[in-house]
């Protein structure tokens, strides 16, 4: 008879091993896929969604209120698919959000929140705990998994937002005059054991934006997507990307659009 091991334990393990996977992926061994067969469906997200339900619910800000009446493109308070139509255009903002700029907005209009500092600093530190936004990130796209991609085209902004992303990502800038379609557009390329998917292809795009939020085993943390386009940036040695900017909600855009038809399967697990 096989003992089940509590999964408490397991992610526990998982957060303990996360410095040693990080180590290996020096090495020519694929330990990441050998660290997911080990888990199976277990996945240290789990730990920030727990985190992110809790900030959902919680009563908070001057107008003593929570987010479950945040409307995320569905209905007050509705998750389940949300996070699959994002990024959308919001008539009460005049905007095309993502999750995360959604998410302040109702934190500012709806609790009264001064989220200042956290667009400041929107992304956690490697061993800090993850901040409101990635909690929040990975609870509400677990509601979603399974769910089909459907990122709207029918809003003129929606629109633009996605031709603004495709214009973004082969835009060549910087000291090395690297663009996201230098590394995303040729197959069988690797940067240090990674392989880069061709995100401007529909079968790429389906293959990465679901993931997304992810657990990263490398840093010990779920990392959102727009963590994802700002480091990219920074590795194109480009100026740090500005949190919500119209180029981080293009390229997030261009990727979902793509992605349409695709079933979200996040938060991700990956290196």
């Amino acid at each position: 008879m096989t003992q089940s091991i509590p999964k408490t334990f397991v992610l526990g393990l998982a957060l303990a091993l996360a410095p040693v996977a990080a180590s290996f992926a020096q090495s020519g061994s694929d330990v990441f896929a050998e660290y997911r067969e080990m888990f199976g469906d277990d996945n240290p997200a789990e730990l920030a969604e727990m985190q992110g339900e809790e900030i959902w619910r919680a009563v908070r800000g001057p107008k003593q209120a929570s987010l479950e009446q945040c409307d995320l493109g569905l209905g007050p308070g509705v998750l389940q698919g949300a996070y699959a139509q994002l990024p959308r255009w919001f008539e009460d903002a005049g905007q095309v959000m993502d999750l995360e700029m959604r998410l302040l907005w109702c934190m500012e209009k709806q609790q009264g929140l001064d989220v200042s500092a956290l667009r400041a600093h929107p992304f956690s530190e490697q061993g800090q705990q993850q901040t409101d936004l990635e909690a929040l990130s990975a609870f509400i796209a677990a509601q979603s998994r399974g769910a089909t991609v459907a990122v709207p085209q029918q809003h003129p902004a929606e629109r633009r937002a996605f031709e603004n992303g495709k214009r973004f990502f082969n835009y060549r800038a910087g000291p090395h005059d690297f663009s996201c379609a230098t590394c995303h557009t040729h197959d069988g390329k690797r940067i240090r054991l990674q392989d880069m998917p061709r995100l401007n292809t529909v079968e790429g795009a389906k293959g990465s934006f679901p993931t997304w939020p992810a657990y990263r085993l490398s840093q010990g943390a779920v990392r959102t997507l727009e963590w994802r386009m700002n480091d990219c940036m920074r590795q194109q040695r480009l100026p740090g990307l500005q949190h919500g900017s119209d180029v981080a909600i293009g390229l997030i855009t261009y990727l979902g659009v793509q992605a349409n038809g695709a079933v979200m399967d996040s938060p991700g697990l990956k290196r």
